[in-house]
């Protein structure tokens, strides 16, 4: 008898425990539902991204526009703690000696060909020496790219508390004779600007007035200019097709351009900018510093109008303030990613480290060495991705489908 009532509890223990878990199971796959959009029916069209500028709507008249920081990838460079009385003081210094040039770049005895076509120009730091090898034997590599002669260099500032010893500490006991190593790479690769000022963040500015005079002295016939970032992958082959449809002798910059982003306010932020700085609500459009192009002409143009805007510490909006000058207004492509993919709600089955995003794109920002080394081999290896489309579809705005 006990055996026969313990046997019954037993059996009701165990209906009661698959219950529960039966309920459990069920509740958790109600509440665990994908939060993105289904893929779509067969046949039809996937949603195209917005052609326009990335603009920061004000939600009503009390509301301010989202902050520049909640916008922007952090930089390569060097950032560390800001004095702002020091920049001030010294903010009106914008002339800098050129330690190590590349005069003959893009002259005809720098190479065959000539004044290059496309010229390439990378924000780097000195201690980077492997990114600047990742962009040299992939994307950034010069020669003859579909008919155009593409040129390279990499623009660097002193590092950071390297004084005038020509030495670097790094680490404790650790010396990089740290120009000895960049004259020695500039004379094995031809692509290093190097100039006397501190390689931080804040002095971006300089790096890109310094980049604009050096194109205008020592490249006055290029057609085209890329400039970007270290993290970035270029396809130059969608770039170039872009820009075959463009005549260098017009204005043109184009990259992913941002409206109506604010200045950051907080003392804590890196990207703080007081009042007494810039005391507007909001900065004028600007393209996003990783990665943008601009032709010859509205290059050259630049260069007086940059002499003319007083320095900001923030390179990409600084170019936006000389633009403004010129009443020149940049070009929103949206094949310019400079703050990376976002996973498309029309395929969620896709990794947004995919070939088949990258074919189509132009620029993408964010990626360390390695990745810009496989996604090279990726694109250009000898079977290719296996995409929907043949060919990539760049000289145009950016398309998901045909």
């Amino acid at each position: 008898m006990r055996r026969r009532l313990r046997l019954r509890r037993d059996a009701s223990l165990t209906l009661l425990l698959g219950t529960a878990l039966g309920l459990l199971l069920y509740a958790q796959r109600d509440s665990g539902a994908p939060t993105t959009s289904a893929p779509q029916a067969r046949g039809r069209a996937a949603p195209r991204p917005t052609l326009g500028p990335r603009t920061f709507q004000v939600p009503d008249a009390g509301a301010a526009p989202p902050a520049y920081e909640g916008d922007t990838l952090a930089p390569p460079t060097p950032t560390g703690p800001f004095d702002f009385g020091s920049y001030l003081r010294a903010k009106d210094q914008r002339h800098f000696p050129l330690l190590i040039n590349q005069p003959h770049k893009c002259r005809g005895d720098g190479g065959p060909g000539g004044r290059p076509d496309l010229l390439i120009a990378v924000k780097s730091v000195a201690a980077d020496f492997e990114r600047r090898q990742a962009v040299r034997q992939t994307w950034g590599a010069e020669g003859r790219v579909q008919g155009a002669l593409v040129r390279r260099v990499f623009l660097l500032g002193v590092p950071r508390g390297a004084g005038t010893d020509e030495t670097d500490t790094v680490g404790v006991g650790t010396r990089t004779h740290w120009r000895d190593l960049l004259h020695a790479e500039s004379r094995a690769y031809a692509d290093i600007l190097l100039w006397a000022f501190d390689d931080t963040f804040f002095n971006l500015t300089l790096k890109e007035i310094h980049f604009l005079a050096w194109t205008s002295a020592f490249c006055p016939d290029v057609g085209f200019v890329f400039k970007g970032d270290a993290d970035v992958f270029v396809h130059v082959g969608n770039l170039l097709e872009f820009l075959a449809l463009r005549d260098p002798g017009q204005d043109l910059l184009a990259g992913d351009v941002i409206v109506q982003a604010r200045p950051i306010r907080a003392r804590a932020s890196k990207y703080y900018i007081p009042e007494g700085v810039y005391g507007l609500p909001a900065y004028p459009a600007y393209a996003g510093g990783g990665g943008f192009v601009l032709s010859g002409a509205t290059l050259r143009r630049l260069v007086g109008a940059c002499e003319q805007v007083e320095l900001f510490p923030i390179d990409d909006v600084f170019l936006g303030m000389c633009l403004q000058r010129l009443r020149l207004t940049p070009e929103s492509h949206p094949a310019f990613r400079t703050f990376g993919i976002s996973q498309p709600s029309a395929a969620p089955h896709l990794r947004t480290f995919d070939p088949c995003f990258y074919r189509e794109l132009v620029v993408v920002h964010g990626l360390s060495a390695a990745d810009i080394w496989l996604m090279w081999r990726l694109l250009h290896g000898p079977r290719g991705p296996a995409c929907a489309h043949p060919q990539p579809v760049a000289a145009g705005p950016f398309q998901w489908d045909s």
